[in-house]
């Protein structure tokens, strides 16, 4: 038997949750299912399928095959794909995710012109302030900002951020500025953390600390903790391309430039290891040249 049909089928007997309903999707027999996945159960010397008479259920040695079979069938569709020349041309769905105001600013101006460009493709854009593992969720493309630790992803380098401080020339007028990050404590922070823990925040040059700051007030949205400073309220660190519209209008000012920690990276990622689609490899084409020529994060 086909190993590779072998391991469809038992991907189609999982999703369905039968042997007859992946019969009915397959156009095969009950009988041709049950022998596919046993082949699979031979070869491998573990029991995949728990059966009942209502349900089929998988073991844990069935699920760990399960994910493999998805990405090895996966990376097979794409190398033939490939061979075809479907991959000439950007087509299909293209799907990337970044940080909420960074991909707002910066990513979906890119995504528009991109599917504009190339009118076969679809796009799909998913904006989280977390981490997503894109090989589980299907995703082609991240925007990650910060130093890279899954060093299994090709990396892109697009620019820098820095961890600035702000306020609004109002506040600074009435509690003056700091001078040092020793001076934080004498002044009102409103901070963007998800956590009620102590913030520590990191400074540079030569001010090489760390310090405790105590938020008299937190919130998760950056943007209620920005618009509490530009009220006047207190002080709020931020990464600067989440300032500079408000900086260039004056509603916001740096202080303590000379102590900020080493700039952030930016990279847009991409697995590894895999044959990138003529979409993938067009839209980082654009978003490189994009991203590296906006001085906000250059």
């Amino acid at each position: 038997m086909d190993r590779f049909q072998a391991m469809r089928i038992f991907v189609r007997v999982v999703e369905a949750q039968s042997f007859a309903a992946a019969a009915r999707e397959l156009g095969s027999s009950p009988p041709a299912v049950t022998r596919a996945v046993a082949f699979l159960e031979e070869i491998t010397g573990a029991r995949l399928l728990t059966r009942t008479t209502r349900s089929v259920t998988l073991t844990e040695p069935g699920a760990n095959y399960y994910d493999d079979c998805k990405r090895l069938l996966a990376d097979l569709e794409e190398a033939e794909a490939a061979a075809g020349g479907a991959y000439a041309r950007p087509s299909g769905t293209l799907t990337i995710t970044a940080p909420v105001l960074f991909g707002q600013m910066y990513i979906f101006p890119v995504m528009t012109e991109f599917l504009d460009l190339y009118p076969e493709v679809r796009g799909r854009v998913l904006l989280f302030d977390r981490i997503v593992n894109i090989v589980e969720e299907g995703i082609d493309l991240a925007i990650r900002i910060g130093h890279m630790a899954d060093t299994s992803m090709s990396a892109i380098k697009v620019g820098t951020v820095r961890r600035i401080i702000c306020g609004s020339p109002d506040y600074f007028a009435r509690c003056g500025r700091p001078q040092g990050p020793a001076d934080i404590g004498e002044h009102r922070v409103v901070a963007s953390t998800g956590s009620s823990a102590p913030l520590d925040w990191q400074f540079g040059g030569d001010q090489n600390i760390r310090l405790s700051v105590n938020a008299r007030l937190q919130t998760n949205s950056i943007e209620a903790a920005r618009k509490a400073a530009i009220d006047g309220w207190g002080l709020v660190r931020m990464l600067s391309y989440q300032a500079v519209p408000f900086i260039e209008n004056g509603s916001l000012e740096v202080v303590l430039s000379d102590c900020e920690p080493e700039p952030l990276p930016i990279h847009i990622v991409h697995p590894e290891g895999r044959h990138a689609p003529a979409k993938v490899r067009a839209f980082i084409d654009l978003a490189v040249d994009r991203l590296r020529s906006d001085r906000r994060i250059n």
